[in-house]
């Protein structure tokens, strides 16, 4: 066995007691001697492994090490704490999966990594949640390359254009327009990735799908600064942002006052959170929120038979329209 080899033991060591071991699979010195020249080829004695395990224990002892390494005289070594616990990579592996904006690729290599932080044992149980191609997933490769460019783009304080697309009855993405944009955050919202950015064309802030985003580029051009823009001069306030804009429109923030029924005040805590103001009002409760007006219309539709917008009046009478609308659709033979 050459030397250099040999000098290798210790990280090897390291990674057997990763991949073979938890606190119900110890390695024995054996073990470790065994696996050392079965994995990797390096001959080591007894004595030699009992050295390098004291090294490793040594070198992880310190507070907030990404590992813990645990020793019984009768059993054996194992890691006890590592960078990730296996429910937390569960909960990890279960976001990737349900994430629609992730290519099929893309989520297989992500969980392929994501088993590796754990040992073998690990991965035997996740099997049942292994299954990518049954979710509904982007078929937009370019993702991962838009998320680089933006982040370059935010450090270099460059403005960025891209193609946005929609999907036609076909389900294919088709280009519906050039969009130049100061970018300023990715953030994820219902389980889509966005694109936070302002357009000087339109004069105000927009929300882009990530995942429907091709031909990104970086731009020479400088971005606007978020603070001079009106509402951001105190930077992006993520807690009301997230409950002002549960559809990502871009009109202007209103405070709307709706009615609900007791069933549903459970769903308003669950999208507007503890901003929204409830008061009872007799046999219902009086909500006000400040958010876009049109997503409110939309969110008011969903929950038709519990909630009835009292304030703007042009949301109300938006609102009536629409279930005009639907009801002359439905009357038709």
């Amino acid at each position: 066995m050459a030397e250099e080899n040999k000098k290798l033991a210790l990280l090897r060591i390291l990674h057997i007691l990763e991949k073979y071991s938890d606190e119900a699979h110890p390695l024995t010195q054996d073990d470790i001697v065994n696996r050392l020249e079965k994995d990797y080829g390096i001959e080591l004695e007894r004595k030699a492994v009992a050295r390098q395990l004291s090294l490793l224990k040594e070198a992880y002892d310190y507070p907030d090490s990404p590992i813990v390494i645990e020793s019984d005289r009768r059993k054996g070594t194992y890691i006890q704490e590592r960078g990730f616990e296996d429910a937390e990579l569960r909960m990890l592996i279960d976001g990737v999966l349900s994430s629609k904006y992730i290519t099929a690729g893309h989520s297989k290599r992500l969980i392929e990594k994501l088993c590796g932080l754990s040992n073998k044992y690990f991965r035997s149980h996740v099997k049942n949640i292994y299954s990518v191609n049954e979710w509904e997933k982007t078929d937009n490769v370019a993702l991962f390359l838009n998320i680089e460019f933006v982040d370059e783009a935010i450090e270099r304080k460059r403005q960025i254009r891209f193609a946005y697309n929609k999907y036609g009855a076909d389900k294919k993405l088709y280009k519906t327009s050039t969009q130049v944009l100061s970018p300023y955050q990715l953030i994820l919202h219902n389980q889509r990735y966005y694109l936070m950015g302002y357009s000087e064309y339109w004069s105000r802030m927009g929300y882009f799908r990530l995942d429907h985003i091709t031909n990104m580029q970086i731009e020479d051009k400088p971005l606007k600064e978020l603070r001079t823009i009106a509402g951001y001069e105190n930077g992006i306030h993520y807690k009301d942002f997230s409950t002002s804009l549960p559809y990502m429109f871009t009109d202007k923030i209103e405070t709307v006052v709706f009615a609900v029924e007791q069933w549903a005040i459970d769903q308003v805590i669950d999208w507007f959170g503890n901003s929204a103001k409830i008061e009872n009002d007799g046999d219902r409760y009086k909500v006000s929120v400040r958010v876009s007006p049109n997503a409110m219309e939309y969110w008011a539709m969903q929950y038709l038979n519990a909630v009835e917008i009292l304030s703007p009046a042009f949301l109300r009478d938006r609102i009536r329209d629409n279930l005009k609308k639907a009801s002359e659709k439905y009357e038709r033979k």
